[in-house]
């Protein structure tokens, strides 16, 4: 399973070089998991930065993959490996749930850049 962070899919949606390299993962739904907490932060930042046409069709790619929901599991879980990895709460909630469910997390934020089970990617 794989998961590729918000950064990334904005890569992926610019058509940039790191988003080519991600486009195999998220073209693969059935092996793409995607946090409902990303679903915000992509669309916030299409919404703020471009429309909300865009950022709706961003999103409608994004649901392809298997969302996973917030739930009390995940969130407590979140809080815990916030606080050992130094993680704020959505990195948190993220890496919770490539944890649970034993993906690759796809990302070029350097809050991830050593934590096992993470392919990170420079920014540009």
């Amino acid at each position: 399973m794989n998961i590729v962070d918000s950064s990334c899919w904005l890569e992926y949606f610019a058509g940039t070089r790191v988003g080519d390299e991600v486009a195999h993962i998220i073209e693969d739904t059935g092996h793409l998991l995607v946090p409902s907490i990303m679903i915000y932060e992509v669309f916030k930042k299409i919404l703020l930065e471009l429309d909300e046409d865009k950022a709706l069709f961003a999103i409608a790619h994004m649901k392809q993959g298997n969302v996973i929901n917030l739930d009390t599991d995940v969130a407590i879980y979140a809080a815990k490996i916030g606080k050992e990895n130094k993680l704020p709460m959505a990195d948190s909630i993220i890496y919770a749930v490539n944890q649970k469910y034993d993906a690759t997390l796809w990302t070029q934020d350097k809050h991830f850049q050593d934590l096992p089970s993470v392919r990170y990617f420079e920014k540009a």
